[in-house]
């Protein structure tokens, strides 16, 4: 059964407190928080998602499950830390070389905090692969990062068994999660693939009954 993270990129904000105590009602595992600088990518997210991780924080248990679409990843690190989520995941792609990118997982694993690494559709998998031992949870981007309610991009499936080949092959313990464009007809073939973590964002803030949705993806 693989565990689900709800984006809460669409939520509305004068509907929020009320959507995310339904959301642990309805047994979601994560809350994901998809942090946009209008820079990485094109969309700016950054106060509302600040703002909406703070909210939960005072009123739920639930973990947050941030993700960092940002270039200046260590001034978003400034704000995030504080609030102790059990995930910051940062893009392989926001990082010009090694030594940068290995600073700042350091930084994450220093605070307590499980550090993931992002990788969009067109990278290839394999360019990640020595980063592997040093972070807990792989993130394959399913759409292009920036926007919600896009279709999946099928080729990126490929790159979720490829990777759980790896990691099996090489007894290396992480999460695999993957982000965009699923639903309740695209969920299977994606654990299939072997993914651990599926975010969810429309599929579910849409739905007329969370937990019946979330129930649904997590035992189809």
């Amino acid at each position: 059964m693989v565990e689900i993270s709800t984006s809460i990129l669409s939520v509305r904000d004068e509907d929020s407190i009320k959507t995310f105590y339904n959301l642990e009602t309805a047994k979601t595992d994560y809350f994901h928080i998809d942090v946009m600088d209008g820079k990485f990518v094109e969309n700016n997210t950054s106060k509302q998602m600040l703002k909406f991780a703070e909210n939960i924080k005072q009123i739920s248990n639930l973990p947050l499950d941030v993700h960092l679409m940002v270039q200046d990843v260590d001034r978003f690190l400034e704000d995030y830390i504080p609030l102790q989520p059990s995930f910051i995941t940062i893009h392989y792609e926001a990082f010009s070389n090694k030594e940068d990118l290995l600073k700042i997982i350091s930084k994450i694993k220093q605070n307590g905090i499980k550090c993931g690494l992002s990788i969009k559709p067109n990278t290839p998998i394999k360019e990640i692969y020595e980063y592997l031992p040093f972070i807990h949870m792989v993130l394959i981007m399913t759409v292009e990062p920036g926007k919600g309610g896009q279709t999946l991009i099928k080729e990126t499936i490929e790159k979720i068994s490829e990777l759980k080949k790896y990691v099996e092959e090489k007894n290396i313990d992480i999460y695999i999660e993957a982000d965009g464009g699923i639903n309740l007809d695209t969920i299977n073939v994606l654990k299939q693939a072997g993914i651990d973590i599926a975010v969810v964002g429309n599929a579910i803030i849409n739905a007329d009954d969370y937990k019946t949705i979330i129930q649904k993806l997590k035992n189809i």
